[in-house]
């Protein structure tokens, strides 16, 4: 699903070389994808612990999964562990910043995606770990090319259903964005429903993120009263 011509960074970990266990943070309504970049605020103690384990990792990877139950996230007891969907995405963290109240503020750069294996017992400072098969996905690290069959259209489907949601998006600059950045920023910045995001997420390629999108905002803008001209 990687956007493009491979854009793995010199920091980034080749196939062969992703971990064998993987930290996950169940997080409702998160969507990130190959090649996407996820702003996280951490403050949970678990996952400040595991933030810190991931910074020392060579990979410093992170797997994001979205709970089955949304909002089960929210329960905040050391030991409430929700059920989760079975595929994920494998961020690296490329940013991070220590804020004065004791929070971290991330950015994850989506690697690849994975589906859990099995669940190993929780670490050390509680947050938990899989083993995740990286196999059904390994394209998400090929190099692809990648071009909207009809960006305008897209771009109309888009703002009309961003109307319908009453959601603003700053279009200027927009027309120099490519076409693959454009659809992963889009798929995750869009506000569907976390069924509907963890849908695009296992989506095979970029063309089926687009087609089921498209799908998607197509069928809001009628379910809100809007009334499509695309056609």
């Amino acid at each position: 699903m990687r956007p493009g011509p491979s854009n793995l960074g010199p920091f980034d970990p080749g196939y062969a070389d992703l971990p064998q266990e993987l930290p996950i943070f169940p997080l409702t309504n998160a969507l990130l994808l190959p090649g996407g970049r996820l702003p996280l605020n951490v403050f949970e103690p678990r996952y400040l612990a595991m933030v810190r384990a991931a910074l020392q990792s060579p990979d410093r990877l992170i797997g994001m999964v979205q709970p089955i139950d949304a909002n089960a996230d929210r329960n905040l007891q050391a030991d409430h562990r929700p059920a989760v969907h079975q595929v994920g995405c494998a961020g690296r963290i490329v940013s991070f910043e220590e804020t004065p109240d004791g929070r971290y503020q991330l950015i994850l750069s989506g690697l690849i995606r994975f589906r859990i294996s099995h669940e190993l017992p929780m670490a050390k400072g509680g947050y938990r770990r899989i083993v995740p098969n990286y196999q059904p996905f390994a394209h998400d690290m090929a190099e692809h090319e990648f071009q909207l069959a009809d960006r305008p259209r897209f771009l109309a489907i888009l703002q009309e259903y961003l109307k319908t949601r009453q959601a603003r998006l700053d279009w200027k600059g927009i027309e120099e964005v490519a076409d693959d950045e454009l659809v992963v920023a889009m798929a995750q910045m869009s506000p569907l429903d976390p069924e509907e995001k963890q849908s695009l997420l296992e989506c095979p390629d970029l063309d089926a993120v687009v087609e089921m999108m498209v799908a998607l905002f197509e069928v809001h803008g009628v379910t809100s009263g809007g009334e499509h001209r695309l056609h």
